[in-house]
């Protein structure tokens, strides 16, 4: 494609190509400081096509295509190229990704311990991630954990952070050159990325030994609660996009994680009560 752009994040690298500079500017702008894919081949390529003839021109709006693609998708406005791009990332690696167990989870980590956090959109776990990666912790990842169904080891995966309407101003004090732009009136609202620290892409080749899950609640009275193992697995099943296509070992990677690690459900009223939550249960 015209313009093009390679970015290397933990195990996975990816190419983005797209018929308009703007979306290949921010991607640099948001992703700097990242290392580029090695020896310029990637594992995944996403291409930002316009949605019909002309658009590249009149009222653009940017079709995602790539390695895998959902063929009924609705094209976005070229304003939200950013955002088409990130979702398409996204969509390769769902569609895609077999070397590891992926959970749609946010992940931290602490002393070489990992805690992987879940839940459903609006649940508060990428404002939970990116607080805890501003107070001492390493951010893992906010959009999967990747789970080696061999070793058990979560493998980081720290790209951009989605934070959404009020979580934006929530993290203002992480400082206004590792923002992306502010995408407004979004299916989800308003959405602008935070850029990990310098310590969380530095060590982005750095494993963790899985040590909690949690999944988190945003908005309530502070309790936490033990959940069971099969609540925890069933849960976990839902979050996976790949567990049945790894067939007995994505069976047996996720029977392993539930039946060695302790899960608690966290209820929290602020920010602060969520990170106080996980620093005492870890």
């Amino acid at each position: 494609m015209r313009h093009q752009f390679s970015v290397k994040v933990g195990p996975l690298s990816f190419r983005v190509g797209s018929a308009w500079r703007a979306p290949i500017a921010a991607l640099e702008s948001l992703y700097a400081g990242y290392p580029r894919s090695p020896d310029g081949i990637s594992d995944y390529n996403v291409r930002l096509e316009p949605g019909g003839f002309g658009r590249r021109w009149i009222r653009p709006s940017v079709r995602i295509d790539g390695d895998f693609m959902l063929p009924d998708a609705v094209p976005m406005p070229l304003a939200q190229g950013l955002l088409a791009a990130e979702m398409g990332m996204n969509l390769q690696v769902a569609l895609g990704e077999r070397r590891f167990m992926l959970l749609h989870a946010s992940s931290v980590e602490r002393g070489g311990k990992a805690v992987i956090m879940t839940g459903e959109s609006g649940s508060g776990k990428s404002t939970l991630s990116a607080a805890l990666g501003e107070r001492g912790w390493r951010l893992m990842g906010d959009e999967f954990a990747l789970i080696d169904p061999v070793t058990g080891l979560a493998h980081a995966f720290p790209r951009p952070i989605s934070l959404k309407n009020a979580a934006i101003a929530a993290m203002a004090g992480a400082g206004e050159d590792r923002f992306g732009p502010l995408l407004p009136g979004t299916p989800k609202g308003d959405i602008r990325h935070l850029r990990p620290n310098a310590d969380a892409i530095a060590r982005m080749d750095e494993p963790a030994q899985p040590a909690l899950i949690l999944f988190p609640a945003f908005g309530h009275k502070r309790e936490t609660r033990p959940v069971g193992q099969g609540e925890v697995f069933v849960r976990l099943t839902q979050a996976s996009t790949n567990y049945t296509h790894l067939g007995e070992a994505g069976f047996a990677a996720l029977t392993n994680l539930v039946a060695s690690l302790p899960a608690y459900a966290i209820d929290y009223g602020s920010t602060e009560e969520g990170v106080a939550a996980v620093e005492a249960l870890l």
